[in-house]
């Protein structure tokens, strides 16, 4: 059987490469290339709102006491109510209030503002798709299409992957070291976490996978006990290089012919 034609587009968004592939006809179209434009603006738009490097960012106003989240952007008031429910669901694992180098607490969404924005990106219309942004994956496929597969690097290796996952719709996303270094931080301590090198959670929604992937790097190599009874599945590997995958997680290994993103 012939592979469907396919089309990639790579726009460097909040600081790290934003990854768009399609597969289907049609992909040279106008249609097509406004709905690209359209996910990449989104993507564009979340970062002036939230990024926490940028001074005229509405998060930075709102940690400064200049802008209120009343009156901010819909989007700010959105994110914090999830930011209180993440809270929650995890126990406090996941927490954006954090010390600032002032030691004034400083509300930093960050840890889920990615994945809530790569996910409502991909609410335009599709052919299938494969949306990764630094390694956070969104992916959907018509029925009866192959799966896309999604590597799982190592973070005590970045060259290797440890593994590779066939995906036909749903989300992975990946909290860890590899790239920024000891940057979680245990919330009940105030401290980086120095127990896990990498978490990869998948599930059907890239928020939460998110969510609960920073978490599980923050309560270390017990992080992924988390996952049970929340319909996510992860793999997390330790500072020691042991691995460790939830018992769901093997529905997720490739089987069969996959595509490759």
């Amino acid at each position: 059987m012939l592979a469907p034609p396919r089309r990639a587009w790579v726009e460097q968004i909040m600081g790290m490469p934003v990854s768009l592939h399609l597969r289907g006809p049609g992909l040279d179209s106008a249609p097509v290339r406004r709905t690209v434009d359209a996910v990449f603006a989104l993507l564009r738009e979340a970062d002036e709102v939230f990024s926490t490097y940028r001074a005229d960012s509405e998060v930075s106003r709102v940690n400064r006491g200049e802008l209120a989240v009343a009156d901010a952007h819909p989007w700010v008031a959105e994110v914090a109510t999830l930011c209180g429910e993440a809270r929650e669901r995890t126990g406090g694992w996941f927490d954006t209030w954090l010390p600032g180098s002032d030691g004034m607490r400083q509300w930093d969404p960050s840890g889920l503002v990615k994945g809530w924005a790569v996910e409502r990106a991909a609410r335009l219309p599709w052919h299938d798709f494969c949306l990764n942004a630094g390694g956070d994956v969104v992916v959907s496929t018509a029925p009866g299409n192959p799966p896309w597969r999604v590597g799982v690097e190592d973070p005590l290796s970045p060259s290797r992957l440890v593994e590779v996952m066939a995906l036909a719709a749903g989300a992975a996303a990946t909290s860890g070291t590899a790239r920024r270094g000891a940057h979680i931080v245990d919330p009940h301590r105030g401290v980086p976490t120095a127990e896990v090198a990498g978490v990869t959670v998948v599930g059907p929604s890239l928020c939460w996978a998110d969510v609960y992937a920073t978490a599980a790097a923050a309560k270390g190599v017990s992080g992924l006990d988390l996952l049970a009874r929340t319909g996510y599945e992860g793999l997390l590997i330790g500072r020691d290089g042991l691995v460790r995958v939830t018992g769901g997680f093997r529905r997720f290994r490739t089987s069969g012919p996959v595509i490759d993103p």
